[in-house]
């Protein structure tokens, strides 16, 4: 049991902090939700009236009682806001993608160890039902001999978003950085790192400024091939993963529950709170 509480400051209220940072926080007896960086804004007094609110990541870096930091803001800030944090002898939780380029990454992670400070890079897909699914065929060997597997996430939006850090002309915008960060550390999490890959990345729809499609193709020992995709002009979707191996085939559509229980209001707890889907949402088909 824990003797001590965890008091957390969250860099920012948009829907990150909103849906996938401030309900886990609240709902985990080790941690206290002690603060937000809310630029302009009181939203979080709603639902938050506990926490304190500053206006800048300054103002709350500054407050001693706070040990753990989320970096949940744009990747572009990722290694700045990082690097004030671990400076200011915080712990730090930073989302995905961790940092724009690889030499950043590791003077932040060089920076953690000699303030002997914990560094952890929030990757919540690995704890979709879906993906879940996905690691449990694998584990048992339900397919035999793995020999090819196709990761999607695939969608059809042809009008921009209007948010210019995920789609406009920066550094890291697009969804190989964004979604990207989901299905290589998925596939890194199952197989490791491969011994060759190749790499198609481009700007399909006219008037966007950053990458929106991409495929990749990891190459593993055994034959195993692990393809990696994207598209933002896919209307009817395929599996979002599809596996073959020596004993037949497996199909496994997106379907976690947890990001719709989030936008419904639900709160997450120690217990099961995000039940599967009541509809079939796979297919094993083996000999």
């Amino acid at each position: 049991m824990m003797n001590r509480i965890i008091k957390t400051g969250i860099c920012s209220y948009g829907m990150s902090g909103k849906l996938f940072q401030a309900p886990f926080v609240e709902a985990h007896p080790g941690y206290e939700l002690t603060a937000f960086v809310e630029r302009s804004k009181d939203e979080s007094r709603n639902r938050y009236p506990k926490s304190k609110v500053y206006r800048s990541v300054d103002e709350m870096l500054a407050d001693k009682d706070i040990e753990l930091v989320i970096v949940n803001t744009p990747v572009q800030t990722h290694y700045d806001l990082t690097k004030q944090a671990l400076l200011a002898g915080k712990h730090v939780i930073v989302e995905k993608p961790f940092t724009i380029t690889s030499v950043e990454a590791s003077e932040l992670t060089a920076l953690a160890k000699e303030k002997k400070l914990h560094l952890v890079v929030y990757q919540n897909r690995r704890y979709d039902g879906d993906y879940r699914a996905v690691k449990n065929v694998i584990q048992q060997k339900l397919l035999g001999e793995l020999q090819e597997m196709e990761i999607h996430y695939d969608r059809f939006r042809s009008e921009p978003s209007g948010k210019a850090h995920k789609e406009g002309d920066l550094p890291a915008a697009g969804t190989f950085y964004d979604l990207g960060a989901h299905m290589i550390d998925q596939a890194l999490q199952l197989f490791g790192w491969p011994k060759a890959l190749f790499a198609d990345i481009d700007t399909q729809r006219k008037g966007f400024a950053s990458p929106d499609y991409f495929e990749l193709l990891l190459y593993y020992e055994n034959k195993l091939r692990v393809r990696i995709k994207s598209s933002m002009l896919t209307r009817e979707l395929l599996p979002s993963y599809i596996l073959n191996g020596s004993k037949g085939t497996f199909h496994q559509h997106r379907s976690d529950q947890q990001e719709k229980e989030f936008i419904a209001g639900k709160v997450p707890s120690l217990q099961i709170w995000a039940p599967p889907s009541a509809e079939p949402d796979s297919i094993l088909h083996t000999e």
